[in-house]
Formats: structure tokens, sequence, C-alpha cells
């Protein structure tokens, strides 16, 4: 990493393991922090502590599943609003209203499809669920649960270490040696839905690509509070074994409880050996939050 002050590299300026903008070059010389907000970005947990604060507010709730043939065509889907109520630390959930077609569920109205059943644990509630918290903390999980659990770091807090993921779980830690020589990070200015925010971005190096399961990492911080109100990301990983390919987009905005996310973009190509590949896009919107 380069030190001292913002120095040329082409036309690159690199300052503290940074390639930074115009704007960003001129704030590191007013006295902009550099080493201090790489701090704040490695530590941060407000991204996924966002999802866990999801399960403590009331709100409304656009889904909207796909599950795609191979030719891009629909197989089955959901289409529905649900709503959240949680009073007293206790949430509850109804649907308003529900579409669904093929083989969405199956004969039992379970979940047929994996991605269907993450949604549904991640977002819907079933019967009275009470005392959760949206701490962000060393939890040890077992069973399918750790899975699970494993799975939702990968996709809600990329860029964090995971354990028990065979060929993942250091590969996706990019601020931690030897993954981050792997990777450029930038750093600009810009404005985001009428705010002024950071944007921090890490894309591989070209001759790297293969080997990272992070192929592009992009998070707006609102300059005024430094809260998270976007971020965008690529993943992959192929193996033998198992193969997959995710693109997500959230937007967040704080409410009474905390940040929340409140519009999800998501597109995923998975595949395990021994089951079939299953391609499915979603969007989830929330909205009158209480």
């Amino acid at each position: 990493m380069i030190q001292g002050k913002a120095q040329p590299a082409g036309k690159e300026k690199i300052y503290q393991g940074l390639i930074l903008d115009e704007v960003m070059v001129k704030a590191v010389q007013q006295g902009f922090d550099v080493p201090s907000f790489i701090v704040k970005i490695k530590k941060d947990t407000t991204f996924y502590k966002a999802f866990k604060t999801l399960r403590l507010a009331s709100y409304t709730m656009y889904n909207d599943i796909e599950i795609l043939d191979k030719k891009g065509g629909v197989k089955a889907s959901l289409n529905s609003i649900t709503h959240q109520e949680s009073v007293n630390r206790c949430r509850t959930m109804k649907v308003v209203r529900e579409k669904v077609t093929g083989d969405f569920y199956n004969r039992k109205k379970e979940y047929q499809y994996y991605t269907a059943r993450l949604y549904a644990h991640l977002f819907f509630t079933q019967g009275k669920i009470c005392n959760e918290s949206n701490i962000v903390g060393n939890v040890t999980y077992k069973g399918t649960t750790k899975y699970e659990e494993q799975l939702r770091i990968l996709i809600f807090n990329p860029g964090q270490r995971i354990k028990g993921i065979p060929g993942i779980g250091e590969n996706v830690a990019i601020f931690e040696q030897p993954t981050m020589r792997k990777y450029k990070f930038y750093l600009s200015r810009q404005m985001y839905n009428g705010d002024d925010c950071y944007v921090f971005t890490a894309k591989p190096l070209p001759q790297k690509a293969e080997d990272v399961v992070i192929n592009e990492l992009r998070t707006w911080i609102r300059v005024k509070d430094d809260a998270i109100v976007a971020r965008n990301y690529s993943l992959s990983f192929h193996t033998w074994f198992y193969d997959f390919d995710v693109d997500m987009k959230v937007k967040l905005k704080p409410v009474r409880q905390g940040l929340v996310p409140y519009e999800i973009y998501y597109k995923g190509n998975w595949h395990v050996f021994g089951k079939s590949r299953e391609i499915a896009n979603f969007t989830a919107i929330f909205s009158d939050f209480e």
C-alpha cells in the first residue's frame, strides 16, 4: 500500500491502498481521515444488522419470486403482499394477498425450491415469534440452522470471513490477507437519491477474477451520518460439488427501530451436486413502517 499523499499511478490517485477520484483527492488534502474510514469499512456490521432489524418492526411487504427454466421462462412463481406486526417484542405475519403459479408449493403447501425456502426463512413469519434482537454477535449454530446462517452471512454480510463453507470462508474475507491483495479498492464521492455519499468499491484484479468469490462490492455511505443507503454486489463460486452466481441490489433507510432495507433485487443461479440447478429472481419491497 502506498502511504503518504495521494500519488499518481497512470490516471489513478492512490492513498492508503484506496484509488481516489478527484473529489476525494481534494478531501484528503483538506484532512479527510482515510485510515479511519478504512477501519470503519472493515468493521462495519450495519448492513447485516439492518436485515435483523426487520424482525423488530411492523411493515407491509411486497414479494415477487420467480423460478426460471434454463431458457429463462418462468416455471413457478409467487406474488404476494404480507403484513408483519411487531408488538411487545413479538412478531406475527398475515398474508394479505397471494398468487402462485406452477409447482411453487408441493401438495403439503411446502416450498418446492431452495430459494423460496431461504426467502421465507429470511422474511416470512409462521405463528408468533418473540424475544428476538438485532444484535450482531458471535453466535454458535448447529445442524440446518448453521448452514442457513452461513448462507445468510455470505449474502447479507459480504466481505466477512465465514467458517465451515469449504473453499469460500477465507475467500470472502476481502479485508484480510491473502484475499485482500487480490483486489483493488476505490473511493469516490457522488450523489445518490439526493444524498451526498461516499462510494466504496471493491473489484478483483483482472488476473485474480477466477480465484475470488466477490466479483464486485459497492457501497453508498451517506456523508452526514455514515449510514449505508445502498449496496450492490456480485458473488460467484464454481467447484465440482457446487456452484453459484448471485447478484443483489439493496437500498436502505432509517426507521424508528434503526436502519432497514426497503428494496431488494436478487438474481441467483445455484447448483449442488445431486440436485437440479435452480435459477431464481426475487424482488422484496418494504413499506408502511410503523
